[in-house]
């Protein structure tokens, strides 16, 4: 007998199918361990089913959407842990070196917050020091071809609209 939750082998090819065409077409890349990947992918989808979204396979989810939104897949962290560490914290995206095996995979820290500051206000997270007067504390940067805009500590390994590298990004506010 089957569990609801299942994925079944198609559903799990579509997927990372999907997944592998946008990371491809947004700058990333999936681990290359195919059937590491499937198997994360397979996590991603009983989540979906059990939760009614793809929270992280790889962390507890809060069950509830609200509180999971830092970790629904791409999570939040996947960017910051693709710069620092060459792959996010499940192993699902990994950086070109890791694809070219120039880079081995590693453990890397969890940087989600504890679960008491999870799911904060925009007050509470400004009295926390992530808002400052109505702003965001994070620099924007600019693609200087495409004009594509991010919010974050440091500019995009790749630029997700036109693929340009980082160094074509400008510290925009």
């Amino acid at each position: 007998m089957t569990d609801r939750y299942d994925a079944s082998p198609e559903e799990i090819d579509a997927l990372f199918e999907k997944l592998d065409r946008e990371a491809e077409a947004g700058g990333y890349h999936l681990n290359p361990d195919t059937e590491f990947t499937k198997e994360l992918v397979e996590g991603l989808i009983v989540n979906e089913k059990r939760y009614g979204y793809q929270c992280c396979p790889c962390r507890l989810s809060e069950e509830s959407r609200e509180k999971d939104l830092d970790v629904i897949c791409p999570c939040d962290y996947r960017d910051p842990d693709l710069e620092e560490f060459g792959t996010c914290y499940c192993g699902l995206y990994v950086s070109q070196a890791v694809v070219d095996g120039d880079e081995k995979l590693r453990r890397i820290p969890e940087r989600r917050p504890a679960p008491e500051d999870r799911g904060k206000s925009s007050d509470q997270a400004a009295a926390n020091g992530s808002v400052q007067g109505g702003l965001l504390s994070y620099p924007v940067w600019r693609c200087k071809v495409c004009g594509y805009l991010a919010a974050r500590e440091q500019p995009p390994g790749v630029c997700p609209i036109c693929k340009a590298s980082k160094d074509r990004f400008e510290r925009f506010m």
